[in-house]
């Protein structure tokens, strides 16, 4: 995800947000899972992030795109913003939600996304959870998104059309899915 540039795209969030729109649904929905540590994977000018750690949740911000981490760093510049690439990625710690909010998994080249998906997964806490959002346009097909997710351990628990958790149904265009981790065992 490069060549996005940072400044202009958190300009639309701010004008949606001055016309009263609500640009805080997925943080909402990360806050109901009661997280005490979120990664935000592929957080962009860190929208979701700020807003969670204005609640007091403990965030990590991660983008592959220079311009997005540095319009989050001069927006928060107290918060952990991390310049790297989600397929390798390794923090060297676990959080209780993996949030990918935005399409991240899109804008992953196909022959990437299983690495991805990975690379999130491994930094999803026993008992834990990732949660992801993206549009169903064909660029990325929900059998493929759980099974790069079975494969590293996660189970399917919910899913939504919505971040606002609408039924999801055959008609949907957007998918919001939650996938566990099992708790650690004695």
């Amino acid at each position: 995800m490069a060549g996005f540039d940072g400044k202009a795209y958190q300009e639309r969030f701010d004008e949606l947000a001055a016309r009263g729109v609500d640009v805080h649904g997925e943080a909402r929905l990360v806050l109901s899972l009661s997280p005490a540590s979120v990664l935000d994977a592929g957080c962009g000018t860190g929208r979701v992030a700020i807003e969670l750690a204005g609640r007091g949740v403990d965030v990590v911000g991660v983008d592959v795109d220079e311009s997005m981490i540095a319009e989050a760093r001069r927006r928060a510049p107290g918060l952990a913003w991390r310049h790297a690439d989600l397929a390798t990625l390794d923090l060297g710690r676990t959080f209780e939600v993996v949030v990918l909010a935005g399409n991240v998994p899109l804008f992953c080249p196909p022959e990437d996304r299983p690495a991805l998906v990975a690379g999130c997964a491994s930094h999803v806490a026993p008992g834990g959870a990732m949660v992801a959002g993206f549009q169903l346009d064909g660029r990325y097909r929900l059998d493929e998104w759980d099974q790069s997710c079975a494969s590293t351990g996660l189970t399917l628990e919910q899913r939504w059309s919505t971040w606002e958790r609408n039924p999801f149904g055959p008609d949907a265009g957007y998918a919001v899915s939650l996938h566990r981790r099992p708790s650690a065992q004695g």
